[in-house]
């Protein structure tokens, strides 16, 4: 990820400020409480540090946006850092609804402290995501503020919407193309769509400016997504940093599957017979390149690429931000297989 000087300016103040934010809730009597969250977060347990923590894109976006739209960075924090509480409430809500032990190589919170507290914990982190967005108003216009609460209201709402879509698909057996879109437009495309809008909107971008700004964070996010589906079957574990097996194995309706599905040949009586084996994945990967489904996944994936680098021009990006907004776009959307 990005390792330029602005970049490495932010990183630091986007820590603090999230720091700031969970430990309001750590009193005595609530230790264990606030160390859920700042165990999720990577800060504290076995395997903290960066590795547990995550890259910080969409709070980074945030920042880059601000910047590059004109506005200061230093204003944008407490909208960076409610992005960042939204996404790791999510996450903390997705394993358990996913009943998934590891994130980021550690044990997940349900794991450790069980389903009740991790729920709880996750809505703790949706609240201090709310409470910590209303700092905006001690650095800029409260009416623009208001919007920018407004904006992550809606966006939680999004995300919730694309996670039902989510888990509704997994039992059913008549799914086309067209319903993928849906799902990962408030799995994915919502939130960095709102990274990208909440920066302009704090820089006091004009509308055209801030439109364009939340049309590269959508067609970002729907565009990394799309790769994301591509490395989830026929990406190399050395640079992906995870399984290839895993989409296929635990019968993820991605991109690649649903065209696959369309097609209705070899792939598709496979898929229809039951689960995917281990042993099985190198062959139904490879029957899903021969009816073309990994062909269709890039050139959706390159023309998504084309609308979010597209709209980051009519954005109009100055300055060493802008140049690194372009950088992480870049290497966001040009991942290796």
């Amino acid at each position: 990820m990005p390792s330029a000087l602005v970049t490495l300016d932010m990183l630091p103040s986007i820590e603090v400020e999230l720091k700031n934010a969970v430990d309001s809730s750590n009193i005595p009597a609530l230790a264990d409480f606030h160390n859920m969250m700042a165990y999720h977060m990577g800060w504290e347990g076995e395997g903290a540090g960066p590795g547990a923590t995550g890259k910080r894109i969409r709070p980074l976006l945030v920042l880059l946006t601000c910047a590059a739209a004109g506005g200061q960075w230093q204003h944008a924090l407490p909208a960076s850092a409610a992005v960042e509480l939204l996404h790791n409430f999510s996450l903390i809500h997705d394993d358990i609804e996913d009943n998934s032990p590891l994130r980021r190589g550690r044990s997940t919170v349900w794991v450790k402290w069980g389903i009740p507290q991790a729920i709880n914990t996750g809505d703790a982190m949706l609240t201090l995501a709310h409470l910590t967005i209303l700092r905006l108003a001690d650095h800029i216009n409260p009416i623009i503020a208001l919007e920018a609460v407004r904006i992550l209201q809606q966006t939680c709402l999004e995300l919730t919407k694309g996670q039902y879509l989510d888990i509704s698909y997994e039992n059913r057996s008549d799914l086309a193309l067209d319903d993928y879109w849906p799902m990962i437009s408030g799995k994915t495309g919502a939130l960095i769509s709102a990274c990208t809008h909440l920066g302009a909107l704090t820089a006091q971008a004009d509308r055209v400016i801030q439109a364009a700004y939340r049309m590269f964070g959508y067609n970002l996010g729907l565009a990394f997504q799309t790769l994301d589906d591509l490395l989830g079957i026929w990406g190399n574990a050395a640079n992906t940093g995870k399984s290839a097996q895993s989409d296929l194995v635990s019968g993820k309706k991605s991109l690649p599957v649903l065209y696959g599905l369309g097609q209705n040949k070899a792939f598709a009586q496979r898929w229809r017979e039951g689960p995917i084996l281990p042993g099985e994945v190198e062959s139904v990967a490879r029957l899903l390149e021969q009816e073309g489904a990994r062909d269709y996944t890039q050139e959706t994936a390159a023309c998504l690429t084309d609308k979010a680098l597209g709209a980051l021009e009519v954005a109009r990006p100055t300055g060493p931000a802008g140049d690194e907004l372009y950088t992480l776009a870049n290497q966001l959307l040009k991942r290796q297989v």
